[in-house]
């Protein structure tokens, strides 16, 4: 069935602000489907409230309404366009639900509009379980034995009937929200008082638990002629117990056999099939008893699922764009394989590698946080990494993790302790995959490991070879290891950190150096979708180490943007946004543009976007194997966050041109000493402060400077470690714990200025002239991290006096760290005078929201003055704002209710939202600003 000409506009419903359970993912899912509609010729409208991503960009829609996601802003929408249908399958659950409820009010029947892409009969068959209970009993599929509850007395006769270990699994929520086990009657009252509150309908499943038992999700696509294929099938590493957000994942299966898979995969398309008449995506998940192969089903997601974004990257084919596709009317062999040009997409993907995804955690900024894993999803981001075989693969996503880990163990950060090791294996943790190797490497039996954690024997045995393989290794010098016992180690993942670590007395660069010797050298391989069946033509490789080189370089001049790497709080989906028109930017300035990234769930991932993308982890080797292949004209840290600039000095001391702003700039700032000293030079107010290597330099600092003081690291994200403390024995505590933490590094005291406000800048600089992107005012006081706070553009309260200062001060500061690039300072203003805080000469968090809110495309302008290809004076810059922009912080606290909800220097929000006023008598601002300002006497 060709294109629906009926057609013309469409409605895509985003998924807010990044939270736990839900996050970039969406954007990526979006932005793909928002691109490949608008290839048909139509306009495409967007709704979402986030600010950080690309999906809610000029350059993905026709039309972005950056408002809250509810029904009065459908309306509204509704009202201004001409909307003829809506696809909500790309903004996760919170756009189903948002589409459900406007359904169930009348609004689009109202406005003429038509759901594509999902029934909405099939939303409540997948949400509410009992109906999705009732429907797999009816179609033959197996379930777990279990009982509906909508009250207490009905969920303790559930619980009575099935009898425990039990699951209780609220209806219409996400990530697993609410959700856990029970193994004994004591706990079940409290677990099931908190599914009933986490459900919006107050309704849970009572459920059997198959603990043990191996999970299982297959990602599908269906036409509108009812063909159905499977994309993907990815086996979860942990065993069921275990969120699949937080399970270390693989694909294709590992140890599946080809029975139960071809059951497995029958069952998911009946039940798609059975959920209702629609073309799109969906996602299946199934459990599978280890010993007798026994499938049940554990649920079905009628949209793209968090899963999709990993899928498609795993495989090359880009889900959510053909979703879309679907969802207008094609079948699939009327739609162009996106991969080899020359098939169509109605094909199922081959795997000739794999590919191993890793959850990351940030449990370190939630104080007491409960860390084991469960059915409610914990993690804030994931990394996926590409191999020959599995065992690579898991190094290099180790490798990806940005946890100062060399791969999987042989680092020096090894646990010894086998009481907590074995504790660890029983009550999986984000360290478990880890605790694995060291118990192997602590003589302790495959089997007894097997036993505790229910992890497949295969991948045990997999991870078992690496303790063989370093115990061979520790027998050789570097100068008489076998070239073929080198080349094994190398195609088994070790970095050269690694090796260098387990054979003591030599460096990395040794290692490199002697590799290349002996002609040990990584060759880069094209993901084609089709095992080689078919040539292709996507620029997207991984490394390996084997013979031929896929990766042809070209004779253009070339610009490396490293990527920012896995989400976690501090360092968001933000920074992809700026990765993302970094690459545009240098497209359009006539460079090749290549990516380095390793996140699945991001945009700069999708190989559309630049012109060569290297699935890689952001790791020193690998990134350096790069550029020695692709001889840039120069490599952009900017926009990556920590994770590029960390690269910085790497890339300074090997010769390698940083594009931009010096490696020295960056350093002067990042190191918090240095920069204070720059402030004294240049007269400009900033807190007093000290440097401390220890406990006693810091209590001698402390009582120069003043209690309260403020204590921090240098060179850290989203104020990891930071405190305020008042007395010496507080900061005793302080300063030995971030010392713990990070060897090595320094520890800055500076006095906090109580009751201070706060407030910052952005600004472009060309090294001549500079430009305020726009100053913000944040309603809560100084002590609490910027990234946490309310913040108001323009300010709303502080006087011109203090706002001249900052420009100013921002000035000098761009002139004296000699900014060519990108610059965000943080000030504090107390009595009328203005503090410098810390300045950043590289994207922030905040650039993306002031480009929204301003509608002025910063990072492209940025980026070509970094570049060199422009200057300030070539751009006309207009902005667009009537009235205030407010940046909202989103938490996550609901995953951690044993976490108090204190906030301070440590950024703890997942995500943000923009809210738009006309004035400061709004009442959503007064109201707001009652309860979050100190300073109502103003």
């Amino acid at each position: 069935m060709p294109l629906d000409t009926s057609i013309q506009s469409i409605l895509i419903i985003g998924s807010g602000p990044i939270v736990i359970g839900q996050a970039c993912e969406f954007d990526y899912a979006g932005s793909q489907a928002a691109l490949s509609l608008k290839d048909e010729g139509i306009k495409v409208s967007i709704i979402n409230s986030n600010p950080a991503t690309i999906m809610t960009d000029k350059v993905i829609a026709d039309h972005v309404y950056l408002l809250p996601l509810n029904c009065e802003s459908i309306e509204q929408i509704l009202k201004e366009q001409k909307i003829d249908a809506v696809l909500p399958t790309m903004g996760g659950q919170t756009a189903l639900n948002l589409c459900k409820e406007a359904e169930e009010r009348g609004i689009w029947e109202k406005h003429g509009v038509r759901i594509i892409g999902v029934d909405i009969d099939a939303i409540e068959k997948t949400e509410n379980r009992e109906e999705f209970r009732k429907l797999m009993v009816e179609i033959g599929v197996g379930v777990a034995p279990s009982k509906i509850a909508n009250s207490f007395l009905e969920g303790k006769e559930a619980a009575q009937l099935i009898g425990y270990p039990l699951v209780i699994r609220p209806s219409y929520t996400l990530g697993g929200s609410g959700g856990g086990f029970v193994y004994k009657k004591e706990d079940f009252d409290q677990a099931l008082s908190r599914g009933l509150q986490a459900s919006p309908t107050h309704e849970v499943l009572v459920e059997k638990a198959v603990l043990g038992w191996k999970e299982y999700e297959l990602e599908l696509l269906r036409d509108g002629n009812d063909n159905v294929i499977i994309i993907c099938v990815i086996e979860n590493f942990d065993p069921m117990g275990i969120h699949t957000g937080d399970s270390i994942t693989v694909a294709p299966a590992m140890t599946l056999s080809d029975r139960c898979y071809q059951d497995m995969r029958n069952q998911a398309i009946h039940m798609m099939r059975s959920i209702g008449n629609f073309a799109g995506g969906c996602n299946v998940q199934f459990s599978v008893d280890p010993v007798t192969e026994t499938i049940i089903a554990i649920e079905i997601n009628p949209r793209v699922s968090r899963s999709s974004a990993l899928a498609s990257k795993a495989t090359g084919y880009p889900i959510a764009k053909i979703a879309s596709k679907l969802a207008i009317g094609y079948n699939l062999d009327e739609i162009e394989n996106q991969i080899t040009k020359t098939t169509s997409a109605y094909f199922e993907p081959t795997l000739d590698y794999v590919i191993v995804k890793i959850p990351r955690w940030n449990f370190d900024k939630f104080k007491g946080a409960n860390t084991e894993l469960g059915l409610q999803m914990k993690s804030v981001g994931e990394v996926m990494a590409i191999g020959r075989t599995f065992i690579e693969a898991l190094q290099k996503a180790c490798q990806s993790l940005e946890t100062n880990r060399l791969g999987l163990g042989a680092d020096g950060r090894q646990s010894r302790n086998l009481e907590e090791i074995m504790h660890s294996l029983e009550h999986p943790s984000w360290d478990r995959l880890f605790h694995v190797k060291d118990a192997m490497s602590l003589g302790v039996p495959l089997e007894s490991i097997r036993k505790i954690t229910h992890i497949d024997k295969w991948f045990l045995v997999q991870i078992l070879e690496l303790v063989s393989l370093e115990a061979e290794l520790k027998r050789y010098s570097l100068n008489n290891i076998p070239t073929d016992f080198f080349k094994t180690l190398k195609q088994k993942g070790y970095a050269d950190a690694q090796i260098a670590w387990l054979l003591g007395n030599v460096t990395e660069d040794e290692v490199y150096e002697r590799r290349k010797e002996l002609g040990i050298r990584r060759v880069y391989k094209m993901v084609d979708t089709c095992a080689a069946e078919f040539p292709a033509k996507t620029p997207y490789f991984y490394s390996t180490f084997e013979d031929e080189n896929e990766s042809i370089v070209s004779e253009r001049k070339k610009i490396i943007v490293l990527g920012s790497g896995p989400n976690r709080i501090g360092q968001g989906i933000e920074f992809d946004y700026s990765c993302v028109h970094g690459l545009l930017a240098a497209k359009e300035a006539g460079f090749e543009a290549i990516m380095i990234n390793c996140n699945p769930e991001t945009v700069s991932t999708d190989f559309n976007m630049a012109d060569k993308l290297y699935f890689e982890p952001v790791f020193w080797e690998h990134v350096h194997e790069i550029i020695e292949l692709e001889k840039p004209e120069g490599v952009i840290v900017q926009l990556g966050g920590q994770t590029a600039l960390k690269m910085a000095q790497k890339l300074h001391e090997k010769g390698i041109k940083i594009i931009g702003s010096s490696f020295d700039s960056m350093d002067i700032a990042e190191d918090r000493g240095r920069f204070s000293d720059l402030l004294k030079q240049m007269d400009i107010p900033y807190p007093l402060y000290g440097v401390a290597e220890s406990a006693e330099e810091a209590i001698e600092v402390a009582h120069k400077v003043g209690y309260p003081v403020l204590v921090r690291p240098s060179y850290v994200l989203g104020g990891q470690g930071m405190s305020i403390v008042i007395n010496d024995e507080d900061l005793e505590k302080a300063v030995v714990k971030l010392l713990r933490n990070l060897p090595g590094n320094r520890v800055l005291i500076d006095h906090f200025l109580d009751r201070a406000e706060e407030a910052e800048s952005d600004s472009i600089s060309d090294g001549v002239d500079y430009h305020i992107i726009g100053m913000m005012e944040h309603i809560e006081p100084a002590g609490i991290h910027s990234g946490d706070s309310y913040a108001v553009l323009p300010p709303f309260n502080l006087s011109k006096k203090v706002t001249d200062l900052m420009e100013e001060y921002t000035k000098r500061i761009a002139k004296a760290l000699n900014v060519r690039g990108l610059l965000n300072i943080q000030f504090a203003i107390k009595d009328e005078k203005v503090y410098v805080i810390e300045a950043n000469p590289r994207a922030s968090r905040t650039v993306p929201f002031i480009a929204k809110a301003y509608d002025v495309p910063y990072i492209n302008i940025a980026t070509k003055i970094m570049l060199g290809v422009n200057n300030l004076s070539d751009f006309k810059i207009e902005r667009k704002l009537n009235g205030y922009a407010i940046k909202e912080p989103v938490f996550s606290f609901d995953k951690f209710p044993e976490v108090k909800k204190e906030l301070g220097p440590e950024m703890k929000s997942t995500g943000e939202s923009i809210r738009f006023i006309r004035d400061l008598e709004d009442p959503y601002f007064r109201h707001l600003y009652k309860e979050k300002s100190m300073y109502l006497s103003k």
